[in-house]
């Protein structure tokens, strides 16, 4: 969340970017609860004090004990009403607070939706090929690679099995980000080549936890509730990403400084119930309610985010290049990013079977959006207390699947694999056939 401070000083500024972020949010009510809220703390501190005041005086053999008496329950009164106003008006203060988004950077495109996203630049170039090149899901049809009908049958729509070869292909994806993301010579060499000047100290592999409370998913500010799996019987959520438990790790601890940056990277199963995606994506592993996905996360001090956020989306780049698969890299504009973001930049890549790019990375500079709401703080070198900026960021998704599969298709319907996945497969698998 922002910092009220924040708001009341730059009111212009914080409703221009709810408009240009199509969020409806009403800043001159949440300022008038705010000035109520100052003013009946006042008055409920002020009366608190006049209580202990009195509380002395009945100690006194001076004092008339009935006058204090019968001041001391007017006391009590007019701070039990103000008491009362001062919850309910922190109800509505709060809520309304809690939806401010996040302040967009300045060099994020100003857009409606998707259309108004920024291609920055790209690499590699598209492949062609002799023949039309299939679709991802009509080739794992013809390989047995996925099985959806019987996925539909067990667990409904959106459910899948992934089978043999595309099973394989994953865990030596994963394997492949792990061995780069956790070798800080590696980490160096990308800095080194993307001119950037941040500390090269490993990612720390976690398996995270599956479920959230509800009051962290809340206070991570990450996933729209309609798209939340809830198990109400058990009080939790299940998570849309790594990113939720690793966020919220941290929560109401202090930091210290000489900890920063820490770095993490998850795998977990992810679910979304991808609401109001009827008709879109619906064959294949596009779009489905349960995924794989290797999500990085980090915790910065703030001198040290927009670097960092800029080291992460090199080392994104890198993993898809050593795939030799041709991508753009894009801005998303304040219409299209995630409320928390101060900045996105996704990593689209092609899919000859589409014909199009599709978005295969994300990484979200935060700031302290979560950080105030998680209350995960850092205390600096000069023993100030601070709130920490996050980032979070894809390493791989299963997504990728789909782009190697449709870049290295074949004549016959075999999928070669990536020379730099091949260590990473049995017997050094290099072509997946049915």
């Amino acid at each position: 969340m922002l910092d009220i401070k924040f708001i009341r000083e730059n009111t212009d500024e914080v409703k221009k970017n709810c408009e240009n972020r199509n969020v409806k949010c009403d800043i001159d009510r949440l300022l008038e609860l705010d000035e109520r809220r100052r003013d009946l703390i006042i008055k409920t501190d002020d009366l608190k004090a006049e209580k202990n005041q009195l509380n002395k005086e009945l100690q006194s053999e001076e004092q008339d004990k009935k006058e204090v008496i019968e001041r001391g329950k007017i006391v009590k009164e007019e701070t039990e009403k103000f008491e009362k106003e001062l919850e309910r008006v922190l109800v509505e203060y709060r809520d309304l607070l809690l939806k401010v988004p996040n302040m967009a950077s300045d060099d994020t495109p100003i857009g409606p939706d998707a259309s108004g996203n920024i291609v920055i630049r790209k690499w590699g170039e598209i492949p062609k090929f002799e023949f039309k090149p299939k679709e991802h899901w009509q080739l794992a049809e013809e390989l047995d690679l996925i099985d959806t009908p019987r996925a539909a049958k067990v667990s409904g729509a959106r459910f899948n099995y992934l089978k043999g070869g595309l099973v394989l292909l994953e865990f030596a994806l994963m394997q492949f980000a792990f061995s780069i993301l956790t070798n800080e010579e590696k980490l160096k060499e990308i800095a080194i080549e993307n001119n950037l000047t941040v500390s090269t100290k490993p990612f720390i592999p976690i398996f995270p936890p599956v479920m959230i409370r509800p009051d962290m998913m809340n206070r991570m500010a990450r996933l729209d509730p309609e798209e939340m799996y809830i198990l109400e019987r058990d009080n939790l959520n299940l998570i849309g990403s790594a990113e939720h438990t690793l966020g919220a790790m941290y929560a109401d601890e202090i930091l210290d400084w000489k900890e920063l940056p820490i770095r993490m990277v998850g795998f977990s199963n992810a679910f979304r119930r991808e609401a109001g995606s009827y008709n879109k994506d619906m064959k294949g592993i596009l779009r489905v309610h349960q995924f794989d996905k290797l999500e990085m996360e980090s915790f910065t001090l703030p001198e040290d985010s927009l670097n960092e956020q800029n080291f992460i989306v090199a080392i994104q780049e890198y993993l898809v290049r050593q795939l030799k698969l041709s991508y753009q890299v894009v801005a998303i504009c304040t219409g299209d990013m995630g409320r928390p973001d101060v900045r996105q930049i996704d990593i689209e890549t092609w899919m000859p079977g589409q014909n199009k790019y599709r978005e295969t990375n994300t990484s979200d500079l935060i700031g302290d959006f979560q950080s105030r709401r998680l209350n995960t703080r850092v205390r600096s070198e000069n023993g100030t207390i601070t709130y920490v900026h996050m980032n979070d960021a894809t390493a791989f998704s299963q997504r990728p699947l789909v782009a190697i599969m449709e870049n290295y298709q074949q004549a016959d319907g075999s999928i070669v694999v990536p020379e730099v996945l091949r260590k990473y497969m049995p017997n050094n698998l290099s072509t997946i056939k049915r």
